[in-house]
């Protein structure tokens, strides 16, 4: 009775199996949650130029639960979205705001992006979560055409 009784009380204790669920990222879905902010938005489609290192690692244990952001400098060069299509030069630098729940971080690499950036105060700053979105890494010729389409007032609905 006892040993069942112990058994009980550690089963309850136990730590539960943690499991990150994202949905599949959808740039129409992104399109209209920028849409919809209040805060302002831009898509720009460019190089990104960051020093990858700076990307949080969360092999250490010790860290692995706690939530937070880290703010990386990066350069993105490039053209911003206009009924025209990327026709508006862009060069400057972004913050990339990389954040983390858990054990889970956000991360990219340098190179093409299709992105929507948050103005921020007098920055602009690309968002990367432990779910994919927002930020499309070597965009494919859907995802510019689908962005395009939304931004022009056409067909705009998420896959």
């Amino acid at each position: 009775m006892l040993r069942s009784g112990l058994f009980a009380a550690f089963a309850a204790l136990a730590q539960p199996s943690w499991a990150l669920s994202c949905m599949a990222p959808d740039i129409a879905r992104d399109y209209a949650r920028a849409a919809q902010s209040d805060q302002t938005y831009i898509v720009v489609r460019g190089e990104l130029h960051f020093e990858e290192s700076a990307l949080p690692n969360r092999m250490d244990q010790r860290q692995s639960w706690m939530r937070d952001s880290v703010e990386i400098p990066a350069w993105l060069a490039g053209r911003s979205l206009t009924r025209d299509g990327f026709t508006k030069p862009f060069e400057r630098d972004v913050i990339l705001r990389v954040s983390c729940l858990g054990p889970w971080c956000g991360a990219t690499t340098k190179g093409l992006h299709l992105t929507f950036l948050r103005k921020d105060g007098q920055v602009w700053v690309m968002e990367i979560g432990p779910c994919p979105g927002m930020t499309y890494s070597e965009p494919s010729d859907a995802q510019e055409r689908q962005v395009m389409s939304c931004f022009r007032g056409e067909t705009c609905v998420p896959e």
